[in-house]
């Protein structure tokens, strides 16, 4: 196996008040991801709720949340087979806004890192937007 790490930050001139709750709700991760179909939650957006991430053509993948601050950021863990995929999205303080920072840490396969990071830009920079055009509704 083999550790992949991968971080990318974007900033939004939305403040964390509108991120936030983007991602608290879970049903609405596939507006702003596109490689998402459907994300569902089992529970309260806290530590140790489990819930599964279904992807176009693909069963439903099970996910738990680990650690939440609520606010500020929150970390889920996706162990599959051969892998463990770990992705920590917090919100920091900017000059004009707030930066979503996105890291991820697979370990497991070598090609799977890249795969699995390849669209964290677009759906980050999506994200930022829909909070902004959130502000303006």
């Amino acid at each position: 196996m083999t550790l992949f790490e991968y971080e990318h930050t974007e900033t939004t001139t939305a403040p964390a008040s509108a991120v936030w709750p983007l991602w608290t709700d879970t049903s609405r991760w596939p507006e702003w991801d596109a490689g998402l179909r459907e994300v569902v939650l089992d529970g309260p957006f806290e530590a140790g709720t489990s819930g599964t991430m279904t992807m176009p053509d693909r069963p439903p993948i099970p996910f738990t949340l680990t650690a939440v601050d609520d606010g500020r950021g929150f970390t889920d863990e996706t162990r599959l087979p051969g892998a463990t995929l770990v992705f920590e999205h917090w919100l920091e303080d900017a000059e004009d806004g707030t930066r979503i920072v996105y890291r991820v840490t697979v370990d497991g396969p070598p090609e799977l890192g890249p795969a699995v990071t390849e669209d964290t830009p677009d759906a980050v920079r999506a994200l930022a937007r829909l909070a902004e055009a959130s502000l303006r509704a």
